[in-house]
């Protein structure tokens, strides 16, 4: 059985990370910790276990081996170093932290400690983002020569982002640091580490944060990528483009899980029934990893290269020049 403490409820992925804990047989959530006692009460009451009201006191249970963290970003450092100390295994939301230095803080704790960590990096666990990953290592349109990733919603616009959201203190960031990540781990993810970062941001909805945002990736090959994100879009499906010598390659919400690779044999559809069904989810990824003492899908290095990438990025925002990575 695996005991796990669920840390906050701040951010909006954290109950339905709940949930998916909830719903695994051999896992069982033991407590709930809350910098806001009334919230962490009432979702204790809802989850059937106890509330804790004291961090430190939750970390020394023996019925807690690991931990789901959901608080502010801005306090991920203090709370996921406390935990690994503590010998807890740490499941925690991106991004890891707003900049390297925080995060490699992180990442030298829990490599002393050796406790399992996993970041939730959910769109990688798409069997179309895998099945694109293959093709574009085997060459199928070549060598790349562009990529680009749009992932955005209309939560600033249409009001149903909560304002925590656009607390700088709490998350770092608006858009980019928040639904951005996607494009940015899958950056690193499709293309590896970039040159350079060059963002312009914008503000529309009058929040406070960024909530119009392009990034562009320059690669030492001469590749670009542009990595995109927004609050402030109402309708805008998922979508990356893959640009290389030989062809490009396509994938959009509109189409499903189906893929279209055009090259000069023509115009190829994927299926979505061909590209398979996604994998588990991060929860049940992080879960199984305990269970079977296997190495986490997505350790602590890749939360260290976004945590990286994303201060790049907002630091080009702010100077209006382009950082290295």
């Amino acid at each position: 059985m695996i005991r796990i403490a669920l840390l906050s409820k701040w951010h909006v992925h954290s109950e339905g990370y709940g949930d998916q804990f909830a719903s695994i047989p051999d896992v069982k959530v033991t407590a709930i910790w809350d910098e806001d006692p009334a919230r962490g009460k009432a979702w204790a009451e809802k989850m059937g276990c106890d509330f804790e009201p004291d961090l430190d006191t939750l970390l020394a249970r023996e019925d807690v081996d690991a931990v789901s963290v959901g608080t502010a970003t801005g306090m991920h450092r203090d709370v996921i170093i406390k935990a690994a100390k503590a010998g807890k295994a740490v499941f925690t939301e991106k991004v890891l932290s707003f900049t390297t230095k925080e995060a490699n803080e992180i990442a030298d704790v829990i490599r002393e400690t050796g406790v399992p960590f996993q970041i939730s990096l959910r769109r990688r666990t798409e069997s179309r983002i895998c099945m694109l990953k293959k093709l574009l290592d085997e060459g199928t349109i070549g060598k790349i020569t562009h990529l680009r990733i749009r992932d955005a919603h209309d939560g600033a616009s249409s009001g149903w982002l909560p304002a925590t959201f656009f607390d700088i203190s709490q998350c770092g960031g608006g858009a980019m640091m928040d639904l951005g990540a996607h494009p940015m781990y899958l950056s690193l993810y499709l293309l590896g580490e970039p040159e350079t970062v060059t963002s312009v941001f914008t503000e529309v909805s009058g929040k406070g944060a960024d909530d119009n945002c392009i990034s562009v990736l320059k690669y030492a090959d001469g590749a670009i990528a542009t990595s995109e994100t927004a609050f402030v879009s109402k309708r805008c499906p998922f979508s990356i483009e893959v640009n290389g010598t030989g062809g490009s390659i396509l994938i959009n919400d509109l189409f499903g899980n189906d893929i279209f690779i055009n090259t000069s044999d023509g115009m190829r559809r994927i299926s979505a029934e061909e590209v398979g069904p996604n994998r588990p989810e991060p929860v049940f990824l992080f879960a199984e990893s305990l269970r079977e003492n296997k190495t986490m899908e997505f350790p602590i290095e890749d939360a260290v290269a976004l945590t990286r990438l994303m201060e790049a990025a907002y630091k080009s925002a702010e100077t209006g020049e382009p950082v290295r990575y």
